[in-house]
């Protein structure tokens, strides 16, 4: 996107509430305040949003500065839709980080093994 279109499409955001998607897989919420060419974005009363199967939790981030090369995407939220389908829970910092933990140690040794197993044919 060319720095203009940038600027334009920016411009329409601000005092939005925006979702900011991160490089490594953070989602981000918060007021957009301000940005450059560069896409650095600031955000006021940033959230990061992490979830976990049905269950999810808002960190609360405060006054919130992303590098540009971290953004993957910027999007507008629409207040008046629900952010989050009726079968999400909200839950408490620690029990998502419990969880979260818990799910990520069980993942990638399964699907790494299981990968080999049917590359190689071996059960």
């Amino acid at each position: 996107m060319a720095a203009g279109a940038l600027g334009l499409f920016c411009l329409h955001f601000f005092a939005e509430k925006i979702l900011v998607l991160l490089r490594d897989g953070r989602k981000l919420l918060g007021l957009l305040r301000s940005f450059d060419q560069f896409a650095n974005v600031v955000l006021e009363g940033a959230c990061e949003r992490i979830i976990v199967g049905d269950l999810y939790c808002d960190i609360p981030l405060g006054l919130y500065v992303i590098r540009g090369e971290n953004v993957v995407l910027i999007g507008e939220l629409d207040l008046e839709k629900e952010e989050l389908p009726a079968h999400m829970t909200c839950v408490s910092t620690a029990e998502i980080k419990r969880v979260e933990v818990g799910s990520e140690s069980g993942k990638g040794c399964h699907s790494f093994e299981g990968f080999h197993e049917k590359k190689n044919g071996v059960p």
